[in-house]
C-alpha cells in the first residue's frame, strides 16, 4: 500500500532505543488528526509492503507509544493494536482519529496538516482557516432541534427510502434495512433517534427546515448586456429538500434550455448553452461542499456570455484554485454520500473532471474558479471558441474510444493548437510529469496527437493526418509550423526588416508562437546566423554578414 493522505509507514527504529523519535511521530499524528485521520503502520520500512518475517513487537510497546504521543500532543485520539502480517512478521497499527471540533497540536504549540503523502506545518492564515472550518466538518451529524425522526415529513421520508432502494449505487445490505436503520446509516438520525442537521435538511418539514441555522437559500439573477437585473428567482421558503431544490431550479430557469446551433454544409450540431450535467454538478457542489456554519446565500448569476455560481465560505484547507481538478477534501462527507448514492452528483473528486470534460468537448473554455475573501465563485462560459475545433472534437469522440482524461487533454490541445508539455501539465494542475501519461499516451498511440521537441521543449499538436483524413476546413496557423520552416520565415522577415526586435518579428508573424520565435532567434544567434545589437528590451537582430 502506497503512502497517501490517510496512510504512512514508519520504521520500528522510530520507537525503540536511541533511535526513537517520538516528537516526529507526534507531529505526524497531529497532522493526521487535523486532516481526515489515518493509519500509521510502525514496523514497516519505506519501500516495503510487509514487516520483516521474523519481526516481533515487544510486550507493552504499543502502550508506551500511546502514552508518549499523549504526553506530546493535544486533541489527538488514538487506537493501537499489534497486527500479524501475512508473512508472519508483526507491526503496530496506530489509528489516528480525525479531530472533529478542536484543532490538534503538539504540546509545544506546533500545528501540522496531512497534505497528500506528507505532513507539513500550518501557516498562520491556514491555521485560522482550519479553526473556522472545524465546526463545519461536524455540522451535518449534529442535533440542533431535537426532533424525533417519526415527526419528519413522511412523504419525503418515503421518497428517500424508495430512491435509495432503486439506486444501483447502493448495496443490498443497505436496501434491506428498515427506515430507522437506513436513516442511521446515512447519519440522518443520532443514537437517540433525533434528526441530525442533515436529516432535517433532507426529510424535515418546511417549518423544521426554516428553524435550522444556515439552511440553504438560493438566488437566481439574470442580467442584460449592461448588467442590469432583468429577472430574479429566490428559493427561500424551505419547501424543498436538497434533491427537490435542484430539480425545481433546473425546471424553473428557462435560459439553461437554450442551445447554440453550429453548422457547416451537411454537418450540424446543437450545443446546449449550458450543459445540464455541468449546471447540476455546479449546484451540487454549491450545496454539498459549502461550510454550513457560514451565513450567506448561494447566488446563480446569468450574464449574456457566462454563468457565475457564488458560494459562501472558502475552499477546504488543502484545496486551492490551482489544484481543485486533482485535489479532494471532504467537508460534508455524509451529505456527499447521499448525493452520490442517489445519482445527483459524480463521485467525490470527479465533479470538476466532468465539468472540464463536458465544456472542453463542446469547444468551450474550462471552468474558472476564483476564491474571494469569504466566498468561492465558479464561472462557465456560453460561447464556443472555434466551430472547426468543435467539428474535430465531435469527429474524434464519435470514431475513437477515449477516457474522460483523454477528452480533457484533447480539448485543451485543440483549443491551443500547440501546447508545451509543461504548459499542459500546469493546465491539468499536475505536480508530477509522469502522471500526465494517463491523459495523453492513448491519444498519441491512436495517432490523434503528435509530439514535437524534447524534454521541457516537448509539445503536443493535433495530428495533421487526422485533420486531412477527416477533411476539416481547419485554419492554417504558424503555431504548428515545423521549426525549419519557421526558421526560413524568420530569415526572410529579417532580410526585409533588418535590425528588428523579437516583438517586431512576432507582430509580422502573428500566428506563430512568440516563445517559438524567441527560442529560434536565440538558437540562430548561437549558431552565428544572426547578429544582435543593443541590450535588454532594445535588443535588435539582423542576418549575419557573410565572411
Amino acid at each position: 500500500m502506497e503512502e497517501c493522505a490517510t496512510y504512512d509507514k514508519k520504521s520500528l527504529k522510530k520507537v525503540l532505543g536511541k533511535t526513537a523519535d517520538f516528537p516526529e511521530l507526534s507531529r505526524d499524528c497531529v497532522a493526521f488528526a487535523n486532516a481526515k485521520g489515518g493509519f500509521l503502520h510502525i514496523g514497516i520500512e519505506d519501500g516495503d509492503e510487509l514487516p520483516p518475517a521474523n519481526q516481533r513487537i515487544e510486550d507493552g510497546l504499543e502502550g508506551k507509544i500511546v502514552r508518549r504521543i499523549n504526553e506530546l500532543t493535544i486533541n489527538v485520539a488514538l487506537q493501537v493494536e499489534i497486527v500479524e502480517a501475512e508473512n508472519g512478521g508483526q507491526y503496530i497499527n496506530l489509528k489516528v482519529f480525525p479531530s472533529k471540533v478542536a484543532v490538534a497540536s503538539t504540546t509545544k504549540g506546533q500545528f501540522f496538516y496531512r497534505d497528500g503523502d506528507s505532513c507539513r506545518p500550518l501557516l498562520p492564515d491556514e491555521l485560522t482557516r482550519l479553526m473556522n472550518d472545524k465546526p463545519a466538518y461536524s455540522w451535518e451529524t449534529k442535533v440542533s432541534l431535537s426532533i424525533p425522526w417519526q415527526n419528519a415529513d413522511n412523504l419525503k421520508l418515503q421518497k428517500f427510502v424508495r430512491d435509495i432502494c432503486q439506486s444501483d449505487r447502493v448495496s443490498a445490505f443497505v436496501k434491506e434495512k428498515n427506515e430507522e436503520e437506513m436513516l442511521a446509516y446515512y447519519q440522518m438520525i443520532d443514537d437517540n433517534g433525533k434528526l441530525t442537521n442533515l436529516g432535517v435538511l433532507w426529510i424535515g418539514k418546511p417549518e423544521q427546515r426554516a428553524r435550522l441555522l444556515y439552511s440553504p437559500i438560493i438566488q437566481y439573477i439574470k442580467y442584460d448586456n449592461e448588467e442590469n437585473k432583468v429577472l430574479k428567482y429566490v428559493w427561500d421558503d424551505y419547501r424543498f429538500n436538497p434533491q427537490e431544490l435542484l430539480e425545481d431550479i433546473w425546471q424553473t430557469v428557462p435560459d439553461w434550455k437554450e442551445s447554440n446551433e453550429v453548422s457547416d454544409g451537411l454537418w450540424r450540431k446543437s450545443v446546449p448553452a449550458y450543459d445540464e450535467k455541468v449546471v447540476r454538478e455546479l449546484l451540487c457542489n454549491a450545496l454539498v461542499h459549502r461550510p454550513y456554519t457560514t451565513r450567506g446565500d448561494i447566488f446563480i448569476k446569468l450574464y449574456p456570455d457566462r454563468m457565475e455560481v457564488t458560494n459562501p465560505g472558502l475552499l477546504p484547507l488543502g484545496v486551492t484554485t490551482s489544484n481543485i481538478l486533482q485535489k479532494t477534501v471532504k467537508r460534508n462527507p455524509h451529505f456527499a454520500k447521499v448525493f452520490y448514492d442517489l445519482h445527483l452528483m459524480e463521485a467525490e473528486g470527479s465533479g470538476y473532471d466532468l465539468m472540464y470534460d463536458k465544456l472542453l468537448s463542446a469547444g468551450k473554455e474550462a471552468p474558472k474558479v476564483m476564491e474571494g475573501d469569504d466566498y468561492v465563485e465558479v464561472t462557465v462560459y456560453r460561447k464556443i471558441i472555434d466551430a472547426e475545433n468543435l467539428k474535430l472534437l465531435d469527429f474524434v469522440n464519435q470514431n475513437y474510444s477515449l477516457t474522460q482524461k483523454n477528452r480533457i487533454a484533447l480539448g485543451i490541445v485543440a483549443a491551443k493548437q500547440k501546447i508545451l508539455s509543461t504548459e499542459l501539465s500546469s493546465f491539468l494542475q499536475l505536480q508530477e510529469g509522469e502522471r500526465m501519461r494517463s491523459y495523453v499516451d492513448n491519444l498519441v498511440n491512436k495517432g490523434i496527437l503528435i509530439t514535437r521537441g524534447q524534454k521541457k521543449g516537448n509539445a503536443f499538436l493535433i495530428s495533421p493526418r487526422l485533420i486531412s483524413g477527416a477533411k476539416f476546413n481547419q485554419k492554417t496557423t504558424l503555431k504548428t509550423v515545423e521549426p525549419h520552416r519557421l526558421k526560413m520565415l524568420v530569415e526572410e522577415d529579417l532580410r526585409l526588416h533588418p535590425k528588428s526586435k523579437i516583438s517586431d518579428i512576432f507582430a509580422r508573424l502573428p500566428d506563430a508562437d512568440i516563445k517559438d520565435i524567441r527560442k529560434l532567434v536565440y538558437a540562430m544567434v548561437a549558431d552565428g546566423l544572426l547578429e544582435r545589437e543593443g541590450a535588454n528590451r532594445n535588443m535588435t537582430y539582423q542576418l549575419a554578414k557573410k565572411k
